[in-house]
């Protein structure tokens, strides 16, 4: 019998380029986890956890970051939009994930690094406070009835796209 063989890892990490993401008040920790496990995968160098969001250890976590919450750093802020100003001050390019008027198809984005990539609460979205404070707001396009995918569905998709531009 044949054995599959393990896929060939990147030689080139993108964590040195400075690329961050921020979860607004994710409510799940599944969620949660999901996003360090992808955060992972992407080369992400560091995820800031904001609000209500649930921070590791925890079981529930860790059940779907697969000990990607042991391989990503992380920060806990109580406030996301005093984060942000932090950032800013550090050059750091704000992108927000959310759906608005001033939002542009998430393929049109020119990204500058560092960079932070916030995504919001799996209701209500990213707040319109931090949304006033990001440098670009990106969307990606809904062909059904839904009017959005899960959190770290949608964080896959925009990261994977964001790092794309890197290679």
């Amino acid at each position: 019998m044949k054995k599959n063989k393990a896929p060939v890892r990147e030689q080139s990490s993108v964590r040195g380029k400075n690329f961050y993401v921020i979860c607004d008040n994710i409510r799940s920790l599944e969620n949660i986890g999901s996003i360090f496990r992808t955060a992972d995968a992407i080369g992400v160098k560091k995820i800031f956890l904001c609000g209500i969001s649930g921070r590791p250890p925890h079981q529930k976590i860790s059940k779907t970051a697969l000990g990607a919450e042991k391989t990503i750093p992380f920060e806990y802020h109580k406030q996301t939009w005093r984060l942000i100003e932090k950032l800013k001050r550090e050059k750091v390019f704000i992108v927000a994930l959310e759906q608005s008027q001033k939002s542009i198809l998430y393929t049109k984005l020119k990204p500058h690094f560092p960079l932070a990539l916030i995504i919001g609460n799996e209701v209500k979205g990213v707040s319109k406070k931090v949304l006033a404070q990001s440098d670009k707001i990106i969307y990606l396009p809904m062909r059904g009835i839904k009017e959005s995918l899960n959190v770290s569905v949608a964080f896959g998709i925009a990261g994977y796209q964001i790092t794309k531009k890197l290679f």
